[in-house]
């Protein structure tokens, strides 16, 4: 992958297993979030290949569309759309007294675990978390990360960029 000149990802080879864990560790600008988009092909590798349960993206829409529908994703910025509530699975993410907020109405952390609760909706068979952390005040990382532990433990395959090393030392 590269960005004009900027070769970001060189010599990737990566395959995660059923119920296995991976953080993506390392410095801002070293192609963590990169790494991630392009598994879900929100970004557009130039060169190799990237397979997702059998199914190799490339341009074909009908396989990153089939992709899609087997990859749950959260974003850095929660990505929630802000005209509607928050019903979702929100027992699982221990929000569910908010049903009815609108994501302004909710705190940043709250936000973050209703974007989750948003991607285990679809019954994802893995859920890839970019940086799911990093636009939150301190107080309110550790919420997210309870969450994204319980989600660990009851067996979710996860890919996950973080600078969190606590987190990472966890699942």
């Amino acid at each position: 992958k590269w960005y004009g000149q900027f070769h970001v990802l060189k010599d990737i080879n990566l395959r995660v297993k059923q119920g296995e864990r991976i953080v993506l560790c390392g410095p801002s600008g070293s192609g963590k979030s990169t790494t991630i988009r392009c598994i879900n092909h929100l970004e557009e590798h130039q060169q190799g290949r990237i397979i997702v349960d059998g199914i190799e993206l490339n341009e074909d829409i009908r396989n990153i569309e089939r992709v899609r529908q087997e990859v749950g994703m959260v974003f850095q910025h929660f990505n929630l759309f802000p005209h509607l509530t928050v019903l979702h699975y929100l027992e699982s993410v221990r929000i569910a007294e908010h049903a009815h907020k609108f994501p302004g109405q909710i705190s940043g952390g709250q936000q973050q675990r209703v974007a989750i609760a948003r991607s285990l909706c679809m019954k994802p068979k893995i859920m890839l978390f970019d940086e799911p952390t990093s636009a939150l005040d301190p107080e309110m990382v550790k919420e997210v990360l309870d969450t994204m532990i319980g989600l660990a433990q009851s067996g979710m395959t996860m890919l996950c960029g973080t600078h969190e090393m606590g987190f990472a030392r966890t699942v």
